[in-house]
């Protein structure tokens, strides 16, 4: 059995990890915060450096925060590509930048490893009942390696291309929940004004052709008023500006993402960057206090 070592235990690493280890594979697990990690140490080995995590696995899977945590857990000196044996194979599941995983593949390749980018959608529920929606990029002889370990974690794993191309799958995917969870928050906050009951609107909408995973998951949480993180408000900011940056080098412009962005820059700034993105429903409210 191959033995992984796993980089990152947020709110979607910790469950992503915790199929691996209840499907009896030896895991050796690093994370910054070791705090977020607690739940795994009678289950798995918690290391405090990535060099002692990563030295005898055969596959290493990253999920962690931003394109510049990537970098360092894979590029810096003390990283993954320092420190694993030849032929590892290397996966980062975080969403991040398509250009960046296309210079890390690179660099793996030069140093006789291997790298997939292979970002998720689908949140912490998606993570804790491991029907996320892979998207996978990098050679396809590694894809199929590593599809035992992803059938543990999704459901809908699908390779995209060369390297770089899963990141921008899920960058088109961010494009679409974007607008989705903007027009679910533009459409109750209409119901509300007009004065029919949000409630009953949304149970008619989530049954008819404007239905969505976000209507049926975030759409209650809209109504109900519960902010909390299954996808982080500052995480989602990160990602819409990745989108943005990749849009740009190809000299389009996107004009839904552009808006949708600075309403959740407008709520980061007031503080509520650790809110989930559903509290974008705020951004309404106060610019109907503010009028």
């Amino acid at each position: 059995m191959k033995k992984i070592a796993w980089i990152g235990t947020g709110v979607m690493g910790n469950s992503m990890v915790s199929h691996l280890i209840d499907a009896g594979y030896p895991v050796s697990i690093y994370t910054r915060s070791k705090e977020k990690a607690e739940n795994l140490k009678e289950k798995a080995e918690v290391y405090d450096s990535i060099a002692e995590a990563v030295k005898d696995a055969d596959v290493v899977i990253s999920m962690v925060g931003y394109p510049k945590d990537v970098e360092s857990v894979y590029a810096s000196t003390e990283g993954v590509f320092n420190n694993v044996k030849k032929g590892t194979l290397c996966i980062d599941m975080t969403t991040s930048s398509p250009t960046l995983a296309e210079k890390l593949y690179v660099l793996a390749q030069s140093n006789g490893l291997r790298m997939l980018d292979a970002p998720v959608s689908g949140g912490d529920i998606g993570a804790k009942n491991a029907t996320l929606s892979i998207m996978v990029g990098g050679d396809q002889s590694d894809f199929e390696e590593a599809g035992e370990l992803f059938a543990l974690m999704g459901k809908t794993i699908t390779y995209i291309g060369k390297a770089g191309s899963g990141q921008h799958c899920k960058m088109a995917n961010q494009i679409v929940v974007a607008g989705n969870i903007a027009a679910i928050s533009e459409s109750m906050y209409y119901a509300k004004n007009a004065g029919v009951d949000p409630n009953i609107v949304l149970k008619a909408v989530a049954g008819g052709s404007a239905g969505s995973w976000q209507v049926s998951n975030n759409g209650p949480k809209i109504l109900s008023g519960n902010y909390d993180p299954g996808f982080y408000i500052h995480h989602f900011i990160k990602d819409l500006t990745l989108v943005e940056e990749e849009a740009g080098k190809t000299g389009i412009s996107l004009p839904v993402v552009h808006q949708v962005l600075a309403l959740y820059r407008q709520l980061l700034d007031e503080g509520y960057g650790q809110l989930g993105t559903q509290a974008l429903i705020m951004a309404y409210k106060k610019n109907e206090t503010d009028h």
